[in-house]
């Protein structure tokens, strides 16, 4: 009988919690809500449904369902497997550290402080975790960013237990993945990466991703998606990486001398893959791709022709000798990141002749061809001149002055 009594005092304990709560939500004026404090009460809730659920976990109300503490909680919470993970690891250490309980429950310390001091505790070896002093992790959690309080818990792990902190490395390294998917013409890429490769991959990126040169107007998360594309083209212009059947890996584009020179009605170029292509950009490839002739008679193939270079390799070292740089103005990418540009397009007749080339920068030589830049000839050299653009007009309504 107790039990039952108990039961209906916490359910309508929780009642009066939603009540209020609602209460809140719909009469408060929340212009005068102190942010500091209603994050301090959403993170002291956090802490107690992190206890909640510990509590379950110990009752095994995961076993009615069949499913792992972890699979229980995200069904449960509608969290996902690392979130669900995270709650159960605090409620688990909350309840052996009192002192942090206590401060996240006034809110003098946030959730994401708590957490990272649950988890520091729960990756050392059991016989550690009663050196580490509950007042001064509280002190540091007051003092410092959820960021740096991160770096002390993985620098003192290191300090206490080194091949515990060796053998997490291994176990992140194992976790690595990088998946690459195509749909609607785009392709998605997620993954992670350890600590040495994402560094590396992170300096790679940071150093091609700063804004160059004329007309640079892209985003910083759209400068290092293009960065990541210069990776893989330098690496595939080497000529270093494994040869699949004898040939490097390259970009394959099928396409018809219509298709080239964007007549009308001609039929779309294709990846080898089958994805069709704007044929801007199959024309931007031509400028430096290496060409094979492909007869066809009734859909057969009846001959192919033996593959060329449209730049040459003397006209490519001549370039070199002249250009140190992309030629676009105020691009630094050095020679060996660029590809010869017919200043007259190729696909349009343009002679491959040294003094009709122009070395360009990935960015640079899409802009000419995808952007609407033009490069053309003056009296110095040549010129860059970006695409007409359309300044939007302002409309002011009936009756709306303009702000002074």
């Amino acid at each position: 009988m107790h039990l039952f009594g108990t039961l209906f005092e916490v359910l309508d304990e929780l009642e009066r919690l939603k009540v209020a709560v609602r209460d809140f939500q719909s009469s408060a004026d929340l212009d005068f809500v102190d942010p500091k404090e209603l994050s301090g009460l959403v993170d002291s809730l956090q802490g107690t449904l992190c206890t909640v659920l510990n509590q379950a976990r110990k009752r095994g109300a995961n076993l009615l369902t069949g499913q792992t503490p972890c699979s229980w909680v995200a069904q449960t919470c509608g969290l996902t497997p690392n979130a669900a993970s995270d709650r159960l690891c605090v409620g688990k250490h909350l309840d052996a550290m009192p002192l942090v309980a206590e401060a996240l429950s006034s809110g003098e310390i946030g959730y994401q402080a708590t957490s990272v001091i649950c988890h520091f505790r729960d990756l050392l070896r059991e016989d550690l975790r009663e050196l580490c002093s509950e007042e001064q992790w509280i002190g540091h959690a007051k003092q410092s960013t959820v960021k740096n309080l991160h770096w002390l818990a993985d620098h003192v792990r290191y300090m206490l237990d080194p091949d515990s902190f060796d053998h997490g490395i291994e176990e992140d390294y194992e976790k690595r993945f990088l998946s690459i998917s195509e749909s609607s013409g785009m392709f998605h890429i997620s993954g992670v990466l350890d600590r040495e490769g994402g560094s590396a991959l992170k300096a790679a990126i940071e150093s091609l991703a700063k804004r160059i040169g004329t007309g640079d107007e892209r985003t910083p998360k759209q400068r290092r998606a293009d960065a990541l594309v210069e990776v893989a083209h330098q690496a595939m212009n080497q000529g270093t990486l494994p040869r699949s059947n004898g040939v490097r890996p390259h970009i394959t584009v099928h396409t018809t001398v219509e298709g080239l020179k964007r007549e009308l009605g001609a039929p779309a170029s294709e990846l080898q893959d089958g994805l069709p292509i704007s044929s801007k950009t199959v024309q931007r490839l031509a400028c430096d791709g290496t060409l094979a002739r492909v007869l066809k008679a009734d859909s057969q193939v009846v001959d192919v022709g033996r593959a060329t270079r449209v730049v040459s390799p003397a006209q490519w070292r001549g370039l070199k000798a002249r250009h140190r740089c992309c030629a676009a103005p105020g691009c630094d990418r050095p020679i060996n990141w660029t590809s010869p540009h017919h200043v007259e397009f190729w696909a349009h007749g343009g002679k491959t002749n040294l003094s009709d080339l122009l070395p360009l920068c990935y960015f640079h030589h899409r802009l000419v061809h995808e952007g609407g830049w033009q490069v053309v000839r003056v009296a110095n050299g040549v010129k860059f001149i970006p695409p007409d653009r359309i300044v939007p007009r302002r409309v002011r309504g009936p009756g709306m002055r303009w702000a002074a």
